[in-house]
């Protein structure tokens, strides 16, 4: 007897099982907490399923057949985006699908639960919608999964955030690099090593590195292009670059000697790009960290494109800053030129607190009848007409000096010459005569701090009568006396033959919140703690180390000492 599945004549097909599978469909809905709804646009009436009715928390007979009862359950804080999510894809023609919410129901004991929606428009041939067609879906994980997500997103903002704030205050390359490799980002990074690498002649450079292995900080801090390393192969794809443990030993054996004893596991090479061009490459290194998800990559890719903008950023005020500085040293004396019976050292540093060119000078100067000229003096302002102010000043000054005009004569003609000038710019300046054989001084300033003696009982500050700032209009309604009615008055001073004379600008006595006096007090602490007067050079060096010690230093300085190597004939005679 054959048996056969076709249909019956007359008759419809038989399938048991397939009843049994479609009677069992909608169970499987409720079993898995899905429920089903259809929504009538035009009359508003929606009808609901057991299943969609208990995510509402409504049972059968309790509901009243309209949308406006459904939206009463829902939160209220969260009812106007559903809304207007929904209404959005109402107006769309070009919607029919993937309408979907998530949204918070109240329960009838007061507690919310999180709920899913996924819809599909019906309409007419017109494109006006007819039905919405969904299912509803209990979500009593999504809090949970929404709050690892805003966990996550502050921590890659505190990343962000960190790695900005450590390389705000950057300046040159130096504070970028001392940034990168400090604690600040280090730390909310997860990090246990980094490295910058830059590209110079065609060879690879490492210029900072931190929880690197010895051995490797040691061998390569220099490579070639073609090196068989992934910092090499990111330089030559400008990519970035997730590499393990595992990869580094199977693709890259240059390195895998120096990484086999250590516990790292994974690494983050990266790029830094900079508007379009490849300034380094970054190498992040890890411990445990198996590899990297797509949102840490993203995190990773952004923390490269904040560290390329601080680093293309410092490379470009590092270039401008010693094409400043070297323009204002081009306008100081090349050398101090030798003076019998006299020692003298001379510094000059620029600010750090910008690019900018400055007005400070220093000179020494022959005079006649064996005599020394001395100067410190600052233009006015930080910038190039600033230097340029005071180049033709310096030359001024060094002229009237070599013509044997007083001292009080030198200041008024020098006041006179920057004011003829026209540049509305002033200066200050103070100028000491000195004879080396006796140590007999004369000494002016034009508005300008006062020189320092160190002796034998410790360093102090001269008491100078001074005169207005060089340039200074006559008959401003000014404070000061006018320079056309009164001189420069000289006050007379004798150095003695192991006393050391300072001068100096303004910069090395203010900054920050110091006040004049304070930092007054600070350069008598370090004269009276320097070398002493046979090895000016040395005793330069001390104060310029205590200025370059200050966070930020915010103007230059230029700095004069003198002292004399002729003995007192008196001494000699002894």
């Amino acid at each position: 007897m054959t048996h056969s599945n076709r249909p019956m004549s007359g008759g419809a097909p038989s399938d048991p099982l397939g009843d049994e599978l479609r009677a069992d469909l909608s169970r499987a809905m409720e079993l898995n907490g899905i429920g089903g709804f259809v929504w009538d646009v035009e009359s508003t009436r929606v009808v609901l399923d057991p299943s969609a009715l208990a995510i509402f928390d409504l049972e059968p007979g309790e509901f009243d057949g309209w949308i406006s009862t459904l939206y009463r359950r829902i939160v209220p804080e969260e009812r106007p985006d559903v809304r207007a999510r929904m209404a959005e894809v109402l107006v769309d023609p070009r919607c029919s699908t993937s309408c979907g919410n998530y949204f918070r129901v109240r329960r009838s004991d007061g507690t919310t639960r999180w709920a899913h929606s996924q819809a599909a428009i019906m309409r007419d041939e017109s494109g006006k919608p007819v039905r919405v067609v969904g299912v509803l879906r209990a979500e009593p994980h999504y809090a949970e999964e929404q709050s690892t997500l805003e966990s996550d997103r502050r921590h890659q903002a505190g990343v962000v955030q960190a790695t900005t704030t450590a390389l705000s205050q950057a300046l040159g390359v130096e504070d970028v690099l001392t940034a990168l490799t400090s604690h600040e980002i280090l730390g909310p990074v997860g990090a246990v090593g980094i490295s910058l690498t830059v590209l110079e002649q065609n060879r690879l450079r490492r210029l900072a590195t931190v929880g690197m292995p010895p051995q490797y900080v040691r061998d390569l801090e220099y490579g070639r292009l073609d090196d068989d390393r992934p910092i090499a192969e990111v330089f030559q794809t400008q990519n970035p670059l997730f590499v393990t443990r595992a990869d580094i030993r199977s693709h890259y054996s240059m390195l895998w000697p120096y990484i086999k004893g250590t516990g790292f596991t994974a690494s983050a090479v990266l790029p830094l790009m900079a508007q379009a061009r490849l300034t380094g490459v970054l190498a992040i290194l890890y411990e445990g960290k198996k590899g990297f998800s797509p949102e840490e990559r993203n995190l990773l890719t952004a923390l490269s494109a904040t560290v390329a903008q601080s680093f293309q950023r410092a490379l470009l005020y590092d270039e401008e800053h010693a094409m400043a500085v070297g323009l204002q040293q081009a306008m100081l004396p090349a050398k101090i030129e030798t003076v019998p019976g006299m020692s003298v050292a001379a510094r000059y540093r620029p600010a750090r607190a910008g690019h900018q060119i400055g007005g400070d000078w220093y000179d020494v100067m022959p005079l006649p009848e064996g005599r020394v000229g001395l100067v410190v003096g600052d233009v006015q302002g930080h910038d190039i007409q600033a230097a340029a102010v005071m180049g033709q000043l310096r030359t001024a000054l060094r002229a009237y000096a070599t013509e044997g005009h007083s001292p009080t004569e030198l200041m008024s003609r020098a006041s006179t010459f920057l004011r003829d000038l026209d540049t509305e710019r002033l200066a200050t300046c103070v100028y000491v005569s000195l004879g080396p054989a006796t140590g007999q001084a004369e000494v002016v300033r034009a508005g300008h701090p006062s020189p320092h003696i160190r002796t034998a009982r410790g360093t102090v500050q001269l008491t100078v009568e001074g005169g207005p700032p060089l340039g200074l209009p006559p008959g401003l309604p000014l404070s000061l006396p006018d320079p056309g009615d009164v001189p420069y008055p000289i006050h007379h001073f004798r150095l003695g033959p192991r006393e050391t004379l300072l001068l100096c600008t303004d910069g090395l006595l203010e900054f920050h919140d110091t006040d004049m006096a304070a930092g007054e007090q600070q350069i008598q602490v370090l004269l009276d703690s320097g070398p002493g007067p046979g090895d000016l050079d040395r005793l330069a060096e001390h104060i310029v180390a205590s200025i370059e010690d200050r966070q930020g230093q915010e103007d230059d300085v230029a700095l004069l000492l003198a002292s004399r190597t002729t003995p007192d004939l008196s001494e000699a005679n002894a």
